[in-house]
This record gives structure tokens, sequence and C-alpha cells, in this order.
């Protein structure tokens, strides 16, 4: 019984001592393989994925995908090195912005935006600009650093990328990105143009319609100075309309560029014509004895329409057959809006070259025009209201000039010009309702006469310097 037990406890010794032994070689093996595991996961880039590893954008919506068709990142060292072998892991999810706002970003051929993947995970956004892009930067061109442009990086956690695929438009392969947008984002003239511009074009439409609701509204308002005040007020409107599409280039699936070109500049030119009009109605009725002013007002309009709209759109025809038939085709792709043709040098030349000729001749009425009143010593009410309409024109000529001048000025392309006409651009709308309706005391009356004091304006033939003789608002 002893010998037995002496065996059943060697044997339970040798048996633990195996135990300890295998274990002991486990342990061993164990923590190098997971340290290794870590270590080799601590060495791979991750990569912001917003669909999961399987699926791409189609048409916005997550969707599953061959094999063959994975969205695989193409890696960029700092220096600009091309397709850098990176071993990497995706992150799937979108990226959690908190307060900050998402913003997405497209990429693909002849857009103003350029992602490029860098070999840490980083999430590079290069916006490319209308100087820089006549350079023609190709997806794989390297960007040396004196021709950088600018550009903003997106650490891990604050993007996903994701490749695309559009069924409708003209881009079919796009490189789609989410980002939050940064507080200290180094492109600050991105929020100028694609936020606070539009903004300026919505409130100066508004201001430019209710200039033409006010004198197209009260009777009183709607003789010759008063249609064409409202004309002009349009023309501009649309103008503004126009250029307000051109600002969002993303919608090139949606938008064709080079239409609201034509239009931007179509109405431009009629505004001019008409403020042409304006001028030579004032010059020819201070030179006249007869200073009656509503006779002919209605039959004045059409003449002045015939000439302006006949004008107008003859040009217009020239300067749009001189684009597609007469300029150069390196002029053309100098003026791309994303991968959209715009007016070109040419087509522009045309449009403008009439506005200059314009203002010279509304220079002439202006000058003439000054040295007849100053001969005058006499005025009587018909002859004030001459007067304040020649004020108005010379102020109207002034901005609608200056604004001009700084249009002409922004399609040089460079960033301080096109920042300036944003500005000037802005101010142009306040500044004409300044000079149409609150500079014109009648104006300001006749507005009292019908909304404060539920008077409703008067529609006599002969204006509301006879219905409100002794007004006095002049």
């Amino acid at each position: 019984m002893a010998k037995n037990d002496w065996w059943f406890t060697g044997a339970w010794v040798i048996l633990l001592l195996l135990m300890q032994t295998c274990k002991s070689l486990a342990n061993d093996a164990t923590p190098q393989s997971a340290i290794s595991s870590e270590q080799s996961d601590e060495q791979l880039v991750r990569v912001n994925k917003c669909c999961e590893k399987f699926e791409i954008y189609n048409d916005s919506e997550c969707t599953q995908v061959n094999e063959i068709d994975y969205f695989r990142p193409v890696f960029t060292s700092y220096k600009g090195e091309h397709n850098v072998s990176v071993k990497y892991k995706f992150v799937i999810g979108l990226p959690a912005c908190g307060s900050t706002q998402s913003w997405p970003i497209c990429h693909y051929q002849g857009s103003p935006d350029k992602l490029v993947l860098l070999d840490d995970g980083k999430l590079r956004h290069y916006t490319i600009t209308q100087e820089e892009k006549e350079e023609e930067y190709s997806d794989d061109e390297q960007f040396d650093d004196t021709h950088k442009p600018l550009f903003y990086d997106y650490p891990q956690g604050q993007y996903c990328i994701e490749r695309a695929v559009s069924t409708i438009g003209s881009h079919r392969q796009i490189l789609y990105a989410s980002v939050c947008l940064a507080k200290d984002k180094e492109d600050s003239g991105f929020l100028l143009r694609k936020v606070v511009n539009p903004i300026f074009h919505g409130i100066s439409i508004i201001i430019l319609l209710l200039i033409a609701i006010v004198y197209f509204v009260l009777p009183t308002l709607r003789d010759l100075v008063g249609n064409i005040t409202t004309t002009i007020s349009l023309c501009l409107m649309v103008a503004q309309a126009a250029d307000l599409v051109c600002i969002f280039t993303e919608f090139t699936n949606h938008v064709s560029f080079i239409t609201a070109d034509i239009i931007l500049y179509f109405s431009i030119l009629a505004a001019f014509f008409w403020l042409n009009s304006f001028g030579y109605y004032i010059w020819k009725t201070f030179r006249s004895r007869n200073v009656f002013l509503r006779v002919t007002d209605g039959r004045k309009y059409c003449y002045y329409s015939f000439y302006v709209w006949g004008s107008t759109a003859a040009l217009a025809i020239t300067a749009v057959f001189a684009h597609f038939f007469l300029d150069i085709d390196s002029d053309k792709k100098q003026n791309l809006i994303a991968d959209q043709e715009t007016i070109g040098w040419l087509g522009i030349a045309i449009f403008f070259s009439p506005i200059a000729c314009t203002i010279l001749v509304d220079v002439f009425f202006y000058i003439t025009t000054l040295k007849l009143i100053n001969r005058r010593n006499v005025y009587g009410r018909i002859q004030h209201k001459l007067r304040a309409n020649f004020i108005m024109f010379a102020l109207i000529l002034l901005v609608m000039t200056i604004n001009w001048l700084f249009l002409c000025l922004s399609c040089l392309q460079y960033e301080g010009f096109l920042y300036a006409h944003i500005i000037v651009n802005a101010l142009q709308g306040p500044i004409l309702l300044y000079i149409c309706v609150i500079r014109q005391k009648h104006v300001t009356f006749l507005l009292k006469k019908s909304c404060c004091y539920n008077e409703p304006p008067s529609a006599s033939d002969w204006g509301d310097e006879m219905h409100y003789m002794n007004g006095n608002n002049y």
C-alpha cells in the first residue's frame, strides 16, 4: 500500500511538472505573438473610409460591389512621391465632427478641388484657384513648393474618403470625401467665395427687386425715367442671379455655365444700354424748349426698347458666334468651370467693348448737360425734377461703372481683384437703393402717403409733381 502511494505521488508530481512546463512554454510563446501582432497593427496606417470595405458610393448611397471594384487608396509622400507603398487598415464610418460642420468634397477631372491621401493617413485638400488652373494640373502631377496651391491637412478622424460612381451627369468616377471644417483652415478665401459671396448676391437681388417694385407700383413714378429705372434694376437683378449660379461649381451636372455666362453678360450689357438711353433722354430734354415730361413717355419707352434690346441682342449673337467659331481652343480651355466651357476672352471683349463705349457717351451727356444746367438761372418745378433725374443718372453711372471695372479686373483671375469685386458688387445694391429711393424725397414722400397714411397713390397723368403741387418734396 505504501509502495502504491509512492508511485501515485511520483506520478502526480511528474504530471504537475509537465503541466507547469507546458504552461511556461505557452506563456513564453503567447505574449511574443500578441506583442508582434499589436506592433504590426500599430504600424498600419489608418484610413478613414465612409462605407464598408466591400462597398462604395453609388449615387450617394453605399452599395456593395465586386472585389475588383473595391476602393484601394493611393498614397502620396510629403515630398510629392506618388503611389507610395503603405500598409494600411480601414477605419469605417463618417467623421465625428461634433460642433463643427461636415462638408463634402468631390475630386474629379477638372474639378477645383484635389484630394491627396498622405502616407501617414492624413487627407490633404488642395484648392485649385483659377490662376493655378491655367497651369492645368493633372491628377498625377506633383506639387512643388514654388507652385503649391492652397491646401489643408485633415487628420485621422476628421475625414472619411470613398470612391464614388455617378450614373448621371458627365462625371462618372469621383473621389469623394466628407471632412470636418476647421476653424483655422488655411484657405480663408473659401468662406468669402462660397458662403459670403452668395449671401451678398441674394441681398442684392432682394434690394434690386425692391427698387423695381417701388417704381412699378406707384403710378406717378411710371414715367419714362421710372420705367427706365425699373428696367435697369431688373437687368442687374438677372445678372446677379446668373452670377450666383456660376459660384456653385459643384453642381456641374445640373447647370450649363456657358448659358449662365451669356445671360450674365447680356444683362449687364442691356443695363448699360438702358443707362445710355437714360442719359440721352436727360440730355435731349435739357436741350429742348419743350419740357413736358409725360406726353409721349410710352412711345419714347418703346423707341428706347427697340434701340436697347436690338443692340444688345445683335451684340450677344455676335459674341456667341465669335466664341464658338472664331475663338482659339487654347483660350477656351483657360476659362473652364470644372470641366465645362465658358465664354472666352474674345466673347468677353465683344460684350465689354460696347459697354466702354456707352460709358464714354454717358460721360459726354453728363458734361454737356451739366453745362446747360449751369447756364440756367430760373427753374420751374419740372426743371427741378429734371435736375433731380440728372443727378440720379450721374450717380447710377458712377456706381455701375465702378462695379463693371472691378468685374473686368476679376476676369484677370487674381485673388485680390476677385475679393475686391465681391465687396464692390455687394455694395452696388444698397447704394442704388439709396440713390433711387431713399435719396429721392418725392419717392419717399409717395411711399409715406401710400403706406403710412393709407392713401391710395394717384393715377393722374400729370404725375406727382402736379398732384402734390404744395408738397414741396423735391
